[in-house]
């Protein structure tokens, strides 16, 4: 009897552990009340009482994950006494996604910051274009067509939103291919070692971000982001970070409610359903 509870506790501390699911956020996948089977060898085993990894290795675009809350009351409590999260992973390291206000995902072409597009606005408005982007400094941008009465220039996502804020509605500058891009912006999902830019729309989530995981004092004053008080335009991140999202939009138990996920709040990949009131689905592999 001893051997055997002996066992079942060196696999739940070391290759599989067990949890039941405490929401409706991630149906139909998993349904709440579902028990599952995580492999905590997915991404390298988390070492106990502590966030070190043996073999580590990234999670996979459209994993069910579970991991430790990214932003729990107090930050002072241990990365392994947090509660528990559900959610997949839609943003690996180095993904752009293109989030909207509430930050959901848009349907919208991924696009890099700094990609160029094609805007038109009407060709009576050239001369206040032309002011516009001289006190914007935006340069080289000629004209590249010219179609029912409007011009077209290519012009990055940034530039496209300074142009929009300085604008202020006089011009009716819009996406040639229009998927009204004007509310949603790219952002860049963290990877160890690599700079990610600073813009209006994600300084806020860096900033959180940097304090929460990366243990330095920043702030934001305006639009612009300050690191140990001093402004910066970029900034290397130490970890790796996922976003993560709910299959149920209402549900705000993702990315939109604590951010930023690092790596190494992840426990393991959902494996196996062990019990389901749904009888069908009891050991079903969690899809």
């Amino acid at each position: 009897m001893l051997t055997a509870v002996v066992l079942v506790l060196l696999v739940k501390t070391f290759a599989i552990t067990s949890c039941t699911i405490p929401s409706t956020g991630m149906e139909n996948s998993l349904y709440q009340g579902e028990r599952v089977l995580v492999n905590k060898w997915s991404y390298g085993f988390r070492v106990p009482f502590s966030t070190g990894r043996w073999l580590t290795k990234l999670a996979g675009k459209g994993d069910v994950v579970l991991f430790n809350n990214p932003n729990p009351r107090s930050l002072q409590t241990a990365v392994g006494r947090r509660e528990l999260f559900i959610s997949r992973v839609i943003g690996i390291p180095g993904d752009t996604l293109m989030l909207n206000d509430e930050l959901l995902v848009t349907g919208e072409q991924v696009l890099s910051p700094d990609s160029k597009s094609l805007y038109d606005y009407p060709y009576t408005e050239e001369e206040v274009m032309q002011d516009v982007m001289r006190r914007l400094n935006i340069q080289d941008n000629r004209l590249v067509g010219y179609a029912d009465g409007k011009y077209i220039r290519t012009f990055s996502h940034y530039e496209y939103y300074l142009l929009k804020q300085s604008l202020a509605g006089k011009v009716d500058l819009a996406p040639v291919y229009r998927e009204d891009m004007g509310k949603s912006h790219p952002f860049v999902i963290p990877a160890k070692g690599k700079p990610v830019n600073v813009y209006p729309w994600n300084v806020m989530l860096l900033c959180n971000t940097i304090v929460r995981h990366e243990g330095k004092l920043a702030n934001v004053k305006g639009d612009t982001l300050y690191v140990g008080g001093k402004p910066v335009e970029t900034y290397t991140f130490d970890k790796d970070y996922y976003w993560m999202a709910s299959n149920n939009p209402v549900n705000l138990c993702d990315s939109r409610l604590f951010g930023l996920v690092p790596h190494d709040h992840l426990i393991g990949k959902t494996w196996r359903i062990w019990f389901s009131s749904r009888k069908e689905r009891v050991f079903q592999q969690v899809q």
